[in-house]
């Protein structure tokens, strides 16, 4: 019999080969496309408005809204999320991630219904409020499920592409803007058309969900590990016995790992999440990239790229949407490119390449506007337009893949949800003091408030330097251990190698009892052919024993 190795990893045990060749993880990630599809109604619903802004059909409808007006109405998305933030993390553990996809689709969509039906600002600014808050919940669940429910190998890709795909909706809010714009509607249904688009996903959400998997973690941390185990049986191990040597390592990982979390927190709360010192290295991090994710200037384009443009002498609408519409394409094509590139060239490498290039082009970027305001440079406005897409390469290749994957991997699953639920916090409350500082500051000093990007820029360069690190190939349990110093991380290796090595034995062994069963059928035929006699014995003997 081969010996099994002594030291097994996940690595030892996963699929080889195109992964659209095995059934179960194929079947896997055509039901993680539906959780996918969450950031791309968030690239709709947070995009939308910035198109809306461009048609002259909109503003004249809301009676050219300027100031504090339009502060409420770009940030009433982000107040509902606030709103839905201490209560999404407890939907997610308590409801399952599934059933919180569910209501956060349900809640989506009697905010679009209210938005396409508005009928003047406080009513839209409503409706914004309350596609925030199912969008937030929605979005506190679906991560978690794709995060903890893919494929070992897979999983930093997939996550990674969830926040990418933010892009996707983008693109299609920025294109349906300008469709509606470019057909010269003159009526209110040039803007209420976009806003109708976004109930389709969130319908079909509502109705599909139900054929994905619930998350294994969450299974088994309610004692549902049978359930769990075929889960993993089906989609992990291609619908294989649930003794699988895949199964077995990554059950006894999380079952570990749920341990060592108890033993960490005897009782979980928001409080959790800084009563350790690993967990406090975790939350500095996460926090940190969630600040960077909207204050690295970023914020300008994705939600005043109307004023942006006109600083730089962009004034026809149809160009900026025709501008807005590149913009969002080149993003998509970009952050999916990125995402395939966080288990090759690994978390920090990007992290460090986005933030040096978003340093050098925001510097360029910032001087070639001074040169167009200062000197109505038009070589140096047209230059603005191209380092805003270099500026965009550089964010793309570490923000948008990374920023939930690499979250969502360093907590543990006891605080998961929560502490992903105050990386949205960080992130909505970024939006909001960007969506009312960033208009009134580029009205009153220009160009000038590009410098305060160009300093904290550096600062992100420097905080990334020291505290990000790698993660890449690891399981999610493993990963998120590596804060808690070598003694857990090894533990939950050992148990998994043990686990696997366990069930490897169970199956060699029951491969050598039949090739010896095999065997001993085969010399018994040879000799009854030999001896016919033995078959008359064996026939007395059988009636012998029927009798008795």
């Amino acid at each position: 019999m081969v010996e099994p190795p002594k030291w097994l990893a996940v690595v030892d045990l996963v699929h080889r080969g195109p992964w659209w060749r095995n059934h179960g993880i194929f079947m896997l990630n055509l039901c993680l496309a539906l959780p996918l599809l969450t950031a791309a109604i968030n690239g709709f619903d947070s995009s939308v408005l910035n198109g809306l802004m461009i048609l002259p059909d909109w503003e004249t409808y809301f009676h050219h809204p300027g100031g504090i007006t339009i502060g409420f109405m770009t940030s009433a998305q982000n107040i509902g999320a606030l709103l839905a933030l201490p209560i999404a993390p407890f939907i997610s553990d308590g409801l399952g991630r599934r059933r919180a996809l569910f209501v956060g689709s349900t809640i989506m969509l009697a905010g679009v219904a209210m938005q396409s039906t508005t009928t003047g600002v406080p009513e839209f600014i409503a409706a914004r409020g309350i596609i925030g808050f199912g969008l937030n919940t929605a979005l506190n669940a679906a991560p978690l499920l794709i995060s903890e429910l893919a494929y070992p190998t897979q999983r930093g890709q997939i996550t990674a592409m969830y926040n990418s795909i933010w892009y996707l909706g983008s693109v299609l809010a920025a294109w349906a803007c300008y469709a509606v714009y470019a057909s010269q509607e003159q009526s209110s249904w040039a803007w209420r058309i976009p806003s109708v688009v976004q109930a389709a996903p969130s319908l079909l959400q509502m109705v599909v969900v139900w054929f994905v998997p619930e998350s294994p973690r969450w299974l088994i941390s309610r004692g549902r590990i049978d359930e769990a185990r075929r889960i993993l049986a089906k989609y992990h191990a291609n619908g294989s016995d649930v003794l699988d040597p895949l199964v077995a390592f990554e059950v006894a990982q999380i079952q570990q790992a749920l341990r060592i979390e108890r033993d960490l927190a005897k009782s979980i709360s928001y409080l959790s999440l800084f009563s350790t010192p690993g967990n406090r290295k975790r939350m500095r991090i996460v926090i940190a990239i969630a600040l960077f994710s909207q204050w690295s200037g970023n914020g300008l384009v994705s939600y005043y790229i109307n004023l942006v443009l006109e600083g730089v002498g962009v004034d026809n609408a149809g160009t900026r949407s025709q501008i807005n519409g590149a913009l969002q394409i080149f993003n998509f094509i970009v952050a999916i490119n990125a995402s395939l590139l966080v288990e090759r060239v690994g978390r920090r490498k990007l992290f460090l390449a986005s933030n040096i290039g978003m340093l050098i082009s925001f510097c360029m970027w910032t001087l070639t506007t001074a040169l167009w305001n200062t000197d109505n440079n038009k070589s140096a406005g047209k230059a603005t337009i191209f380092l805003i897409f270099v500026f965009y390469l550089s964010y793309d290749l570490a923000y948008t893949p990374l920023l939930v994957v690499y979250s969502i991997e360093i907590l543990p699953f006891n605080i998961r949800a929560k502490g992903f639920a105050v990386m949205n916090l960080v992130v909505c409350l970024s939006l909001a003091f960007n969506q009312f500082v960033n208009p009134v500051a580029l009205d009153r000093i220009s160009w000038h408030y590009y410098i305060v990007y160009c300093i904290w820029l550096f600062f992100e360069l420097a905080f990334v330097y020291k505290f990000v690190i790698e993660t890449r190939c690891r399981t999610l349990e493993e990963t998120a251990a590596l804060f808690d110093g070598d003694q857990p991380a090894m533990e939950l290796q050992q148990l998994g190698n043990e686990a696997a090595t366990h069930t490897l034995n169970e199956i060699q062994s029951q491969q050598l009892r039949s090739r010896l069963d095999a065997h001993a059928r085969a010399n018994m035929d040879k000799m009854r052919k030999s001896d016919p006699s033995l078959d008359r014995t064996e026939s007395l003997a059988s009636s012998a024993s029927s009798a008795v």
